[in-house]
């Protein structure tokens, strides 16, 4: 393919995971399977929060955005992949790739502040047991999960700008299944060592510091339980928060591992696989960590049938 001008460019073509008819059918309906899991996981943790006056509070106002930020963040990357499967050339407009960006990075970042406020809350709940209430207040709820938003928008709108503000003149052909900067950084024909350093501090800080939050809540978590004199209490309120540590061990190990690399150590395979990881299964398995590993939200569930029984 000859070099494309970037005043000429006008659409990308995604390349997909195969060329091979018969593996594009069986990832269709694995990938469709996944993406159907997540929507309906999501959605029901959003309607059972919603309807459900005891799940009520605080934490479950935070799962409950989790919840819809995990419904929008895989919905940006699955419709388009699974279109994918069956037409020859996989093509996404300039300005549809620019806003499959956008999107994709406001709800991952928005995930990790939400996770960084839930570890607080966490910290909140077990070390300041009788100011819980009061601490976590809806207003302060309502802050965290807005700045979290608003952060994620922001970030978006850095790595947007920058990515598309370069000339495309490679080639007009993405290695890779949606629009990700690492994929659009390789085919710019100018040096892209400006964005790589912005993907790094920004996308480095933001991960670093929402760790820290939660490192930190979890280290006086942890000092709190120690100083439960019984086995059953200390395993009790560990195990509220069990789901959170299992979401952000998945979560941010994939981020960390996916964007806070040396762009040379990119492998276009390994990242599909990786992408695929902390696009559509993070997002479906989140709702069933947070209902299996719950008490409030099984006892929640368990009541809803039983009446429908009745």
């Amino acid at each position: 393919m000859e070099p494309v001008n970037h005043s000429v460019v006008n659409e990308f073509l995604l390349l997909g995971f195969t060329d091979v008819p018969e593996l594009k059918l069986v990832l269709f309906f694995v990938f469709l399977g996944i993406y159907s899991l997540t929507l309906l996981g999501n959605l029901s943790m959003i309607l059972l929060i919603w309807f459900t006056p005891r799940l009520h509070t605080a934490m479950y106002f935070f799962l409950s955005n989790l919840s819809v930020v995990d419904t929008c963040y895989s919905s940006v990357i699955a419709p388009k992949m699974l279109v994918g499967f069956f037409v020859k050339r996989t093509a996404i407009s300039f300005s549809g790739c620019a806003t499959q960006l956008y999107f994709f990075v406001t709800f991952g970042t928005t995930e990790c502040f939400l996770l960084a406020a839930m570890a607080y809350d966490r910290y909140v709940a077990i070390c300041n047991p009788l100011l819980y209430v009061v601490i976590m207040s809806k207003r302060l709820c309502l802050q965290l999960v807005v700045s979290s938003y608003i952060g994620g928008l922001l970030h978006a709108m850095i790595h947007a700008v920058a990515t598309f503000h370069l000339p495309f003149c490679k080639s007009n052909e993405i290695g890779h299944f949606f629009c990700d900067v690492p994929p659009l950084l390789k085919i710019s024909c100018i040096s892209t060592e400006i964005n790589e350093i912005l993907l790094f501090t920004f996308t480095g800080s933001i991960t670093l510091g929402c760790l820290i939050v939660i490192l930190v809540s979890y280290l006086y978590i942890l000092a709190s339980i120690l100083k439960i004199s019984s086995g059953e209490g200390r395993q009790k309120t560990f195990s509220t928060c069990a789901s959170h540590i299992t979401a952000v061990i998945i979560f941010y190990g994939t981020i960390a591992f996916m964007y806070l690399r040396p762009s040379s150590s990119y492998s276009v395979e390994q990242d599909k696989v990786v992408a695929v990881f902390y696009t559509l299964v993070i997002p479906m398995l989140n709702p069933l960590i947070y209902s299996v590993r719950n008490k409030d939200v099984k006892g929640s569930i368990k009541n809803i049938f039983t009446k429908s029984l009745l």
